[in-house]
């Protein structure tokens, strides 16, 4: 039995409640589901290893459950561990005060535009297989890493702060 963490693109409390993510997720046979904060984080059990039959039951379910789906980014519980235990900005000079986030990609596709990539105190750093690692200083301006972020591997990527990552790889 494999832990999994699905991070949902688009959930908010206002289109998904929790309990509902739960029972779609136990509609599609998956088990001790529990989901992470509230933003498209679940966290379930799985016998199938599969990342994409897991991701068509999971977006499936959801279809039949909620009447929506939700673009489905797999990662193994395991994996977000390593993840964190590797900390790929320990490499890079993020600014004191920066946020950390962390891209997660369906597919390993290279850049449109070369990385790194900076504006307006963001900082796209680097890649690594499905992930993308940038860093933020919190301003007026935004959220304009996530700018960065799309104009280099377009918008269907999920993100999370590293804390949310560091939360759903121990739930």
């Amino acid at each position: 039995m494999t832990r999994y963490v699905a991070l949902l693109r688009g959930v908010s409390p206002q289109n998904a409640k929790s309990a509902d993510l739960v029972r779609a997720f136990e509609s599609a046979g998956l088990t001790k589901v529990r989901t992470v904060l509230s933003s498209g984080n679940v966290v379930f059990d799985s016998r199938t290893s599969s990342e994409a039959r897991l991701t068509r039951q999971i977006e499936d379910a959801l279809q039949q459950s909620l009447g929506r789906s939700f673009r489905t980014i797999l990662r193994t519980r395991t994996f977000l561990q390593e993840l964190l235990d590797a900390d790929p900005f320990a490499a890079h000079a993020v600014p004191e005060g920066a946020k950390r986030v962390v891209s997660f990609l369906p597919d390993v596709s290279a850049p449109r535009i070369a990385l790194p990539l900076s504006v307006d105190g963001a900082f796209v750093l680097q890649q690594v297989g499905r992930e993308v690692f940038t860093a933020y200083v919190p301003s007026e301006k935004g959220p304009v890493f996530m700018q960065l972020i799309e104009k280099a591997f377009g918008s269907e990527v999920t993100t999370r702060t590293w804390d949310t990552v560091r939360k759903c790889s121990v739930a």
